[in-house]
């Protein structure tokens, strides 16, 4: 519980410091397409990139969890009930 504890903090915090930052450089009227610009990648460009980053990883997400998922069932069904006193 830990650790699902622990990387829910992690993202309220991600998200917390992106959203100041944000609001911050929008003061500063700096825009995420004028960085992207600068950097020489247009915003279509990384809709794109990001496009084919997905179309590859979501086959390969989906194959490994068709191995994992019943790995994991079997071995939840498997372990032995834990006494708790």
């Amino acid at each position: 519980m830990s650790l699902l504890y622990n990387a829910l903090a992690a993202l309220v915090k991600f998200t917390i410091a992106s959203v100041a930052i944000g609001a911050t450089l929008s003061v500063l009227d700096i825009r995420a397409a004028d960085v992207l610009t600068d950097m020489g990648v247009t915003p279509d460009k990384m809709r794109i990139v990001l496009s084919d980053a997905v179309d590859w990883a979501l086959p390969h997400f989906m194959l490994g969890a068709m191995v994992i998922v019943p790995i994991w069932l079997v071995l939840f069904l498997l372990k032995p009930p834990s006494i708790n006193k």
